[in-house]
């Protein structure tokens, strides 16, 4: 009796562990295959959580349509500008250059579309945008009026001029470009129309992108230059790719790294690169320099100083002596020119003049 009482004991016992570790067996099973239903594809809470804040994100990322008027656009529509017939007549990596005709107006403007992806949202846009709107100088190019669209899209509204930019002016042949009076007139607008922007108004306000390519020309030879502070509009790696495009075509002062860095005196270097480019007709870079020689321009001015090569600083035409044109300089004007662009080109920002030392020096070399 006594064994059959202890084998009773052991049977049950044995069958308890068995039962317990089924259990547990099954137990596991459940859940594996409850994680495996997740897996492939049924939505659980925090699926569905996700796919809120992702709905969430791209209504944030949608703008409201605004259209902002300033002076010279109160009266424009989003109609006006979105619907007006235009062609392109530039391109560059953050946007496109339309020459649009505004019907209703009995207008031209010119339209600069920025790409979304290239811009800030309008929020972070809007302060900028209203400063640069109120921004009015005979020699800079205002901005009539701002459209911001619902998927980012930005459109600036400016005054078409219709005598194409300086660097076509100085390499299409023209041989108004080798008459004194008028480079002299185009040098002397381009230094008054900066230092309203350095000078002029309640906070300095930064080009950033000065090139030639970027000074305009009206009736009789007026430029107006554009773009200023646009790299403020664009985000960050847009306007790095804006300074790096600036570099490879020569304007980039040596000292300037990142664009949110620029300065007036990276202004001034740019300025010293396009009097340069007047008063020789050479292009910033030399893409195919002679042995030896030095691509950038203010370097290649400095080498022909020192090597006496006087004849490769101007333009030809230029001298008094050399031209009995009247419009020709004297050789004093001339060097009086030079020396001031090479100063503003000078590789220290320490040591280039201010813009209102540029004015002056500029105002009495024409008396």
């Amino acid at each position: 009796m006594e064994f059959n009482w202890r084998l009773k004991i052991i049977i049950i016992g044995t069958v308890s562990g068995i039962s317990l570790i089924i259990l547990l067996c099954l137990i596991y099973l459940c859940c594996r295959k409850n994680t495996a239903k997740d897996e492939s594809g049924e939505m659980g809470n925090s699926d569905f959580d996700e796919e809120e804040e992702d709905e969430e994100e791209a209504e944030e990322k949608m703008e409201s349509e605004e259209l902002i008027s300033f002076p010279g656009g109160e009266n424009m529509t989003v109609h006006d500008i979105l619907d007006a017939p235009g062609e392109v007549v530039g391109k560059s990596s953050y946007g496109t250059l339309y020459k649009a005709s505004l019907e209703r107006e009995n207008s031209v403007k010119l339209l600069r579309f920025l790409r979304p992806a290239c811009t800030g949202r309008m929020k972070e846009n809007s302060s900028v945008i209203q400063v640069l709107g109120f921004v009015r100088h005979p020699n800079l190019v205002p901005l009539q009026a701002f459209y911001s669209g619902t998927r980012g899209e930005k459109l600036l509204v400016h005054p078409f001029y219709g005598h194409g930019n300086l660097a076509q002016f100085l390499r299409d042949g023209n041989g108004e470009s080798h008459k004194w009076p008028i480079i002299y007139k185009v040098s002397l607008g381009i230094v008054r129309g900066l230092d309203h922007l350095h000078t002029g108004l309640h906070k300095p306000v930064i080009h950033g992108n000065l090139k030639s390519k970027n000074i305009l020309l009206g009736g009789n030879y007026q430029p107006y230059l554009s773009d200023f502070s646009l790299h403020l509009i664009l985000n960050l790696k847009t306007s790095q790719e804006m300074l790096e495009a600036s570099a490879d075509q020569g304007y980039k002062a040596p000292e300037l790294i990142k664009m949110k860095d620029a300065t007036q005196e990276t202004d001034i270097y740019s300025l010293g690169v396009i009097l340069l480019e007047i008063i020789s007709g050479k292009e910033p870079i030399d893409d195919n320099p002679p042995p030896n020689q030095d691509p950038y321009l203010p370097n290649s001015m400095r080498n022909a100083i020192i090597d006496h090569r006087i004849s490769d600083i101007f333009q030809p035409n230029l001298f008094r002596g050399q031209s009995n044109h009247p419009s020709a300089a004297t050789e004093e004007c001339l060097l009086v020119f030079f020396r001031l662009a090479m100063a503003c080109c000078s590789p220290s920002p320490y040591l280039r003049p201010d813009i209102k030392q540029i004015l002056s020096k500029l105002e009495e070399i024409g008396q």
